[in-house]
């Protein structure tokens, strides 16, 4: 590749973050929005000061083959890199799935990425009119709901998911997201709670809860043929 793909990390195998798959999950260096709750700030920078070459990378997949069944790319915020695109078919090429973690930061270059992923794990902030409170940047949530559209266009197997900090989002703005979503034919959808270990926003309370929501998990089942509480 002439420009290659920066990774800051690497997961070596999980269950978790490609469903029903063995993975390992390529972290790769470099966001444009400021989540107040996220939990890697480390891979917002487009340079990072560990970061793990492509060859380290491809030589990792090669004593893999066989034993593993997916590559995820995520981030930070993958789709950013124009490398991308090659790096996910040359994953291919080496006989593995492609996943791909995203929050659609650019639709254009997540539209680029799309053809090469089998499965995607896509990011919805918030209320499309709300996202800029969690993301810090103007016009995010445009662009965040305009590659939800795109991914629902293509085909490409999904799950979509919205991570909670019950400061930033309330139960009621949850149930019309989720409604919302339900109507845009959305099938699949995770509400995850916000690992407050490490957030980039130090001000954010830790342990933030919410008691007496079983009626709107019960509520949102329904509004999907799958949905999971994560967290």
């Amino acid at each position: 590749m002439s420009r290659q793909l920066r990774v800051g990390g690497m997961v070596p195998l999980t269950t978790l973050d490609y469903p029903g798959k063995l993975a390992c999950v390529l972290f790769c260096q470099g966001c444009a929005w400021r989540c107040r709750y996220c939990h890697n700030p480390q891979l917002i920078p487009p340079r990072g000061s560990q970061e793990i070459t492509w060859q380290q990378v491809l030589a990792f997949l090669e004593r893999r083959q066989g034993l593993l069944d997916a590559v995820v790319f995520s981030g930070g915020e993958a789709t950013l890199q124009d490398s991308l695109p090659e790096a996910m078919a040359q994953v291919r090429q080496l006989g593995f799935g492609v996943g791909l973690h995203s929050a659609g930061i650019k639709p254009a270059a997540f539209a680029r990425a799309l053809p090469g992923a089998d499965w995607v794990g896509f990011d919805v902030k918030a209320l499309a009119e709300e996202c800029a409170l969690i993301t810090r940047v103007q016009g995010s949530g445009v662009a965040n709901w305009r590659s939800l559209e795109l991914l629902l266009a293509s085909g490409v197997e999904y799950e979509c998911r919205t991570t909670v900090h019950w400061q930033l989002i309330d139960p009621p703005r949850l149930l019309i997201l989720a409604q919302r979503l339900s109507e845009r034919g959305v099938k699949h959808f995770v509400v995850q709670h916000v690992r407050s270990a490490t957030m980039l926003d130090v001000d954010l309370p830790r342990g933030a809860t919410q008691h007496g929501l079983p009626v709107l998990w019960d509520t949102l089942s329904r509004l999907f043929t799958t949905f999971e509480l994560r967290g």
